[in-house]
């Protein structure tokens, strides 16, 4: 039987990225993008209309029924795992997520795999050049070469 803990450090680390993922959603328009080999999947998400629940006892975090991230127990000592269409992306800790600032906002980029998912606070709404500036925003942390992911410059 597999034991599963959340260890302090755990706590901290994971419990501070998953404050940080609720300040992002502070913002009107949040935008995600899921980019692989294949491409790129955007979607935009209007918190006005998308009710943002923080159960900050519970480490939890859900966006209507697009996205939720919640810190939960492992053998690892801790793990985020979140939840965006058919994706389930977990992050352990350092070395998986990258913040990004430019002109237009915040990001949080996670690394999983070879694929990158981007949780990009906008400053207003993206009007033009949606998938180009969400795509310049991910490469600020993460390089493709050939369709692979080859380089994820984390920030911690």
């Amino acid at each position: 039987m597999a034991v599963s803990n959340l260890d302090m450090h755990a706590l901290f680390v994971l419990g501070d990225l998953r404050a940080k993922l609720v300040k992002q959603f502070q913002s009107r328009f949040v935008y995600i993008t899921e980019q692989n080999a294949e491409g790129i999947y955007v979607a935009e998400i209007d918190t006005e209309s998308a009710l943002v629940v923080d159960d900050k006892p519970g480490l939890k975090l859900k966006v209507g029924d697009h996205f939720s991230a919640s810190v939960l127990p492992s053998r690892e000592g801790g793990k985020l795992e979140i939840k965006f269409r058919e994706i389930k992306l977990t992050v352990y800790g350092l070395g998986d997520y990258a913040f990004v600032t430019t002109a237009d906002g915040e990001a949080i980029v996670f690394k999983e795999g070879h694929s990158a998912v981007t949780v990009f606070a906008a400053h207003q709404q993206l009007q033009e050049g949606l998938t180009k500036t969400l795509k310049a925003v991910t490469a600020k942390a993460a390089k493709w070469r050939k369709g692979e992911l080859v380089t994820f410059k984390a920030s911690e």
